[in-house]
């Protein structure tokens, strides 16, 4: 038997009613803000995540599902969302016909990582990108969008935690205090570690290797030798936070998987999916576009994951899968083809009102058809056939109260009366 390809998953139908919550969530959050949604393709020129993610990071240097199309193109299975939204403000002038462009998305992504909860190869986000503005406000905004979802799903165990990148050319002067303090103790590094010291010493904050962790507890922190300005850029964005009592930690060590961040950095993280507890981040990045050949444009944005915010739903018993509902089951009560067109017809004149209408096609009884109405959670059953098809009436019966009105067939009108 064919099966899934390790690190994919069906999203089976009893499933996807809370998908379809979340995403109306979202929906109506970004709203709220003045975000509009946008769509890109699945596949993108791999140049374009090279360029703008970095050569150094895991993402392009592991983990990008890339191959060669017939034209020669090399092309990558998109594994983040903002270098694509770069791009298109970029080709499409989005940034010429107005200075702000408020962004969001929802879409899957591909990396090839190793396969556990919370984590899959095809995997799926939501997001938002705010390309135009290098006001903290708007840093600050997208951490209160982002939380703000994962507090109306009833989420509890959360936790904030901001940093801030500043400008490259304090970190840059801050990347040689790091190397002088790590040049010492460098062959006890992990080699992924060593191999970061000279692609991305910053990164070495991010090793889960139990050394290299003890090795940074001691090193000088990036806030520490941030200049003026990335400083109260940074202290504004506490600031808004504080003031829409949004509980947050500053995380000193706190670093951000992708080379183009500038200033704020941040992750809201979850106590109730194990080790990926990371439900999403994001950050400040004045420099991607610029980086992609285009111009000046200065933006923050972040992203969450899909599957791990419904995991910690799950875990924490916030977002029950809703049951199955109907509006209407339409039991035939006679086996005749005549009856049997007749209530399909009535089913597409009911769905034409939008009523939720189901039928039997498997010439069941009327015991049988009313266990499915059952399992269905029909509000109503319509019984049609008998003694009463050939008087001209139908049956309609409340399966919350068990009442049964006798309708005529002729007043369907009626019918869809008493089903609103």
């Amino acid at each position: 038997m064919i099966k899934a390809i390790a690190g994919t998953k069906d999203i089976l139908p009893e499933e996807i009613r809370n998908w379809t919550l979340l995403e109306e969530l979202v929906r109506k959050v970004m709203r709220a803000y003045n975000y509009e949604e946008i769509r890109t393709p699945v596949f993108e020129e791999t140049r374009l995540f090279s360029r703008g993610i970095g050569e150094s990071a895991d993402i392009v240097s592991k983990e990008m599902y890339t191959f060669t199309d017939r034209s020669g193109t090399s092309v990558t299975l998109k594994p983040e969302m903002t270098a694509s939204v770069a791009r298109a403000l970029l080709e499409h002038s989005l940034d010429k016909r107005q200075r702000l462009n408020k962004l969001f998305y929802i879409s899957p992504m591909f990396r090839q990582e190793r396969p556990q909860a919370g984590r899959l190869r095809q995997f799926h986000q939501f997001g938002a990108e705010a390309l135009g503005s290098v006001n903290p406000t708007l840093d600050a905004e997208m951490i209160l969008i982002a939380y703000g979802v994962l507090e109306k799903l009833g989420l509890k165990n959360l936790s904030i935690k901001i940093n801030s990148l500043g400008v490259p050319s304090s970190r840059e002067k801050y990347n040689t205090t790091l190397k002088n303090y790590l040049s010492s103790k460098f062959e006890y590094l992990s080699e992924e570690s060593k191999k970061r010291f000279d692609t991305n010493v910053l990164r070495i904050f991010d090793s889960k290797k139990e050394n290299d962790q003890k090795i940074m507890e001691d090193a000088p922190r990036l806030l520490e030798h941030l200049d003026d300005e990335s400083l109260e850029h940074f202290e504004k964005v506490k600031q808004i936070l504080l003031s829409a009592k949004v509980p947050f930690q500053v995380d000193s060590a706190l670093v951000r998987g992708l080379d183009y961040y500038t200033h704020t950095t941040f992750e809201i993280l979850s106590g109730s999916v194990g080790a990926q507890s990371a439900l999403c981040g994001g950050g400040r990045y004045d420099l991607l576009v610029e980086r992609l050949g285009g111009r000046n444009v200065p933006g923050v944005g972040f992203a969450a994951g899909i599957e791990r915010i419904l995991l910690a739903c799950e875990n924490e018993g916030v977002l029950e899968i809703q049951d199955k509902k109907i509006d209407l089951y339409i039991v035939r009560l006679d086996k005749d083809e005549k009856l049997e067109k007749k209530v399909f017809k009535l089913a597409q004149f009911f769905r034409a009102s939008d009523i939720s209408v189901e039928a039997d096609y498997l010439s069941r009884s009327v015991k049988a058809q009313m266990r499915e109405a059952n399992k269905l959670n029909a509000k109503f059953v319509l019984m049609i056939g008998g003694e009463e098809y050939e008087r001209g009436v139908t049956v309609l019966k409340s399966m919350e109260t068990g009442e049964q009105k006798e309708i005529e067939l002729s007043e369907t009108e009626k019918i869809i009366g008493e089903l609103q």
